[in-house]
């Protein structure tokens, strides 16, 4: 008997096999940030904290198949900390991509959000850290990153809009709101810079991060006692959920 061969279904079975591996991404992410990544101010971090909620968001994604995250936030630090040379929180950034990194078939990626204690007048470590500086510190990071990592993708978010009555332990007031503001134009130099030197490395985050957070701070931001009144510094569990869409946005750019 002469066997009859359906092209059209071969076709379409090739069609969709080859579509469907071409979205099956595995992507592993390291968080690198302070309090607000970390989730610190939060009643349940380990559920609650931006990078949960991102990897949550991205695994939804019809494009991506597994996602695995390292949350490298630690609250009040800044990027001082996080300078390879002071041996701070870098090796503990170096611990978790070296991890990631063991799998060759996943994408590796940094999601970097710092600024907010670097801003501050007095009390986290370096601070207050002028703009110029903060470019430098950022840059620094990621050149020694992209050296030990070379395949790998950075996403530069920007930091939130704080109360400018802001004051705990360390003092933000209307001065460090006003350095978090000069920050924004430095990461879109350094982005600039990284587009001719590393295309296709580095990526920007969601600019209206801020005034999102500014003109919904009341719902969003935790009002916390402070020695100036109540001030909002550091997201609630809502707030969390909704800068995690924010950062989805940026982390979904960089693997396109």
């Amino acid at each position: 008997m002469k066997r009859t061969v359906n092209y059209a279904c071969l076709l379409l079975v090739f069609v969709l096999t080859s579509f469907s591996g071409k979205k099956e991404k595995k992507i592993n992410i390291v968080f690198i940030g302070d309090s607000i990544t970390e989730g610190g101010a939060l009643a349940h971090p380990k559920t609650e904290a931006t990078p949960i909620y991102v990897a949550e968001i991205l695994k939804h994604n019809k494009n991506i198949n597994s996602v695995d995250i390292s949350n490298k936030g630690f609250s009040g630090h800044t990027t001082v900390d996080f300078l390879p040379e002071n041996n701070i929180d870098f090796p503990k950034v170096v611990q978790a991509a070296d991890a990631f990194a063991q799998d060759k078939t996943a994408i590796l990626l940094f999601s970097i959000m710092l600024g907010t204690n670097d801003s501050a007048i007095f009390g986290p470590n370096g601070a207050p850290v002028q703009a110029a500086q903060y470019k430098n510190n950022l840059n620094t990071v990621i050149n020694t990153l992209i050296k030990k990592y070379p395949g790998a993708r950075f996403v530069i978010q920007y930091p939130l809009w704080y109360s400018p009555n802001t004051h705990n332990n360390a003092g933000y007031m209307q001065e460090g709101l006003d350095r978090l503001n000069s920050y924004y134009s430095q990461i879109e130099a350094l982005h600039a810079e990284y587009k001719l030197s590393d295309p296709g490395k580095i990526f920007l985050g969601e600019k209206a991060v801020y005034s999102f957070f500014e003109k919904n701070h009341k719902t969003l931001l935790k009002a916390e006692n402070g020695k100036h009144g109540v001030f909002y510094l550091h997201p609630n569990a809502g707030g969390s959920e909704a800068l995690a869409k924010f950062w989805a946005k940026g982390i979904l750019k960089a693997i396109k």
